[in-house]
């Protein structure tokens, strides 16, 4: 028998042909892929590591806004626990009204009851059954007044009913508000938190060779702040001892010039009287001279006050240094005012509550707080203010120096105040 022949196609034996149009487009997508990822490492390469410099900068942008944001958190904080004291005030006037109106209401029951179970009598009808005109006229005068006292309770009843709805109208907006606060207060602590967690991570970033080199920058800032401290004290001494020198040359130029003998001649008796005169004259200038720079002194002392009031001020600073070098050491934590730990204004606050004198909370009212001086007329005690967010404050204690709560991670410590720029000052009381 014939073999049939195949009409099936041969297969090549290397599977799918060279040529095939798959493998073509399976391989140019290939080196596409392969392309673009090349093109785009070259495109966008790593960012390179921050130096140490840009995370101080960084850093100290960050706790500044941090700063900034505490005093925020402070303002909230204020104004719920106002917002709180003023609701529970409010609940309990409520709740006062309400026990009112429930016994105006018993009260209103108890004569629609009466009135119910006696029924009501005609006037004309009252006439005829009483016992005489006498009686009907006692009856009628007992019967008015009980109408008028039922009247004014029914007044009594819908004025105490008109002022609770008022007291509530007054709760709900308190309660409106301290929701409000409330919110703020949330969002002013997140924020913080967010600032303080952003320099967190900067920080952890740093190699130990890094920290050490921040830390290297931070000791000469502080140098270079104290020096410029030191050198704008060592000028202000100079330039008051120059002027006290020259207002002293000119005391002895007046006095010598008012010895002059008079032109009339030592034997005229005019003359004589004259010198004399002006001897005396010369001494009471003198003495008013003196007592002028005495007083200009004292005056320069205390800021241009009396100097019974510069006295007053330097008894309570004295406290206020008191307490706040006894704070030296205790941690910056946001928000807190003592005894423990302190955010920069609420070391100031408890320091100066200290001798007497009750500031706001926040920075930002401090500022706004006593006497406004310039930063070359500080006294001890003044609080100076940086940045131009007033977000800082500390307590000057002379020679260009403050205590104050620094940042995050630091301590009250005492240092330079042109350490930060100086927004202004304030002299509290």
């Amino acid at each position: 028998m014939p073999t049939l022949a195949s009409h099936r196609k041969s297969r090549t034996r290397s599977g799918v042909g060279t040529n095939s149009p798959a493998v073509g487009v399976t391989t140019a997508a290939i080196a596409s892929v392969t392309l673009l990822s090349t093109q785009g490492a070259a495109a966008a390469p790593a960012e390179p590591n921050p130096s140490v410099e840009e995370v101080q900068k960084k850093v100290d942008d960050l706790y500044r806004q941090a700063g900034s944001a505490t005093q925020q958190y402070n303002k909230a904080k204020t104004a719920t626990a106002k917002q709180k004291s003023t609701v529970d005030r409010v609940r309990d006037n409520v709740a006062k009204s309400a026990d009112k109106l429930n016994e105006a209401r018993r009260t209103l029951g108890s004569y629609a009851a009466t009135q119910y179970r006696e029924g009501t009598v005609a006037p004309t009808a009252a006439l005829i059954f009483a016992d005489s005109p006498q009686s009907f006229l006692e009856q009628k005068e007992v019967t008015d007044r009980l109408a008028e006292r039922r009247q004014g309770a029914v007044a009594d009843f819908q004025s105490q009913q008109a002022d609770l709805a008022r007291q509530r109208e007054r709760a709900t907006e308190s309660l409106e508000s301290l929701a409000d606060s409330q919110t703020s207060l949330r969002t002013s602590k997140e924020t913080v938190q967010k600032k303080l967690a952003e320099a967190r991570t900067l920080l952890t970033r740093l190699t130990s060779e890094e920290r050490a080199r921040l830390a290297a920058l931070e000791r000469k800032k502080e140098d270079e702040a104290r020096r410029e401290a030191e050198a704008k004290s060592k000028a202000a001494a100079h330039a008051a001892a120059r002027a006290a020198e020259r207002e002293r040359q000119e005391r002895q130029e007046r006095r010598e010039r008012q010895e002059q003998p008079s032109a009339a001649g030592p034997e005229s008796p005019a003359a004589t009287g004259a010198g004399t005169t002006g001897t005396g004259t010369t001494g009471t200038d003198a003495g008013a001279g003196t007592a002028g720079a005495t007083g200009g002194a004292a005056g320069g002392a205390a800021g241009g006050t009396p100097s019974s009031a510069g006295s007053a001020y330097a008894t309570k600073a004295a406290k206020v240094l008191a307490f706040a070098r006894a704070q030296i050491g205790k941690p910056y934590v946001w928000g807190a005012s003592g005894p423990s730990s302190y955010d920069c204004s609420g070391l100031t606050q408890a320091a100066w509550k200290v001798a007497g004198v009750e500031l706001p909370r926040t920075t930002w009212d401090q500022a706004n707080t006593g006497t406004r001086v310039a930063t070359d007329g500080l006294l001890p005690g003044d609080l100076v203010f940086f940045y131009d967010d007033v977000s800082h404050v500390g307590i000057y204690i002379g020679d260009g120096m403050m205590i104050h709560a620094p940042k995050p991670g630091a301590n009250v410590r005492e240092e330079s105040i042109y350490y930060m720029p100086i927004h202004g000052s304030v002299r509290p009381a």
